[in-house]
């Protein structure tokens, strides 16, 4: 039984997805795997040190290239051990270790929320692994199962073109969102834009907050409702993000943390996290039958240590599951944001069912 935390946590936002089924970056090559070509030294005061043990890791990563190789270069100055990296789509991660199966070419898979590990771990792709370093964690980071971690968290928000928004909104008596419903007045039509559920796993997760917090039946009036203020769906969760920074439309949602990296290049953009929002856990598991075992194990204890965490939380501002990890600044405590009741067995469950009306009764309807 894992020990129950606080979760105090201050929003941040640690690396960014490929999302549920979509974070936003991803490798121009992936036919062959990356060294991290690591020079930097070690980062002091890790609460839980691994030991150095060289040698190397095949990595299947579903984070931003900048912020695996982050990752890999701190990894190999505290371990001795080099990440040879393949950064994928999750969906992509998963299909390609599932592919695998039968002759597995990565020892571990990185990134994605947890929802996409569940058909692996049924099929038997992961191995079995429960790290002495998840022992203090809320309960929901850890697999009752052990054969994924959550060691991330990312929160959904509503993200607003502060510029566009000043000139064009607000002279109508608009005020910046505030709930979801907002989003629903008449003004936002055409200058909202959205991911499709079905291609990107955040939108759906966005989907399924609605079902959780509304009910069935009010949520398909919601979405239908919003639909008609959307100009057009993205393919990725994180494609909404750029349009909005620049201004070519004034409003969306997104996944906060990959919402302020952007925002802290400079880009007029404001973020809100609306009431009973929804959440991802970012996952990582060992690949059952990868040629560096060992090395995996270390990986997966270190992903979880302070200093791991803190690293996480420098390059992408996602929330860390360790209570003890500050967050940066500008961005609210965890303990401030009003998370849904997000049944995560019930969004697997009705996940095909969902999709399937969304097709048909909203993309296909549309004019």
């Amino acid at each position: 039984m894992k020990k129950f935390l606080s979760l105090s946590l201050a929003l941040l936002m640690i690396l960014s997805l490929a999302a549920c089924g979509g974070g936003s970056g991803t490798s121009g090559d992936t036919s062959a795997p990356k060294d991290s070509g690591s020079s930097q030294p070690a980062s002091s005061g890790s609460t839980d040190p691994t030991p150095a043990s060289g040698g190397k890791l095949v990595v299947y990563s579903a984070l931003n290239e900048d912020n695996t190789i982050a990752i890999a270069d701190q990894f190999k100055a505290d371990t001795g051990i080099e990440i040879e990296y393949i950064s994928l789509g999750g969906g992509d991660a998963v299909a390609r270790v599932q592919a695998e199966m039968g002759n597995p070419k990565a020892d571990f898979l990185v990134g994605g929320s947890v929802d996409l590990y569940g058909s692996l771990s049924e099929a038997g792709a992961f191995l079995e692994y429960d790290s002495p370093n998840n022992d203090g964690l809320d309960e929901r980071f850890n697999d009752p199962n052990h054969f994924w971690q959550g060691w991330y968290m990312g929160v959904l928000s509503i993200i607003v073109n502060q510029d566009r928004f000043d000139k064009e909104l607000a002279p109508k008596g608009l005020a910046m969102p505030e709930t979801w419903d907002d989003l629903l007045d008449p003004a936002y039509k055409d200058v909202f834009v959205w991911a499709n559920p079905t291609t990107a796993g955040g939108a759906y997760i966005a989907t399924a907050c609605q079902v959780f917090r509304l009910g069935e039946d009010e949520a398909w009036t919601y979405l239908k409702d919003l639909d008609k203020n959307i100009h057009h769906y993205y393919k990725g969760a994180g494609d909404v993000i750029s349009p909005v920074a620049t201004g070519e439309f004034i409003a969306s949602i997104a996944w906060g943390h990959d919402s302020f990296k952007t925002k802290q290049e400079g880009y007029p953009l404001t973020l809100v996290i609306p009431k009973q929002t929804a959440y991802e856990i970012g996952g990582a598991a060992i690949v059952k039958g990868g040629p560096n075992t060992e090395n995996a194990k270390v990986f997966m204890d270190w992903l979880l240590t302070k200093e791991a965490q803190e690293l996480s939380v420098a390059t992408s501002y996602r929330y860390p599951v360790r209570d003890d990890v500050a967050a940066p600044a500008g961005l609210p405590a965890l303990s401030e944001v009003d998370l849904v009741d997000y049944d995560r067995d019930q969004a697997a469950s009705m996940k095909e069912a969902v999709l399937e009306k969304f097709e048909a009764e909203i993309t296909s309807n549309r004019s």
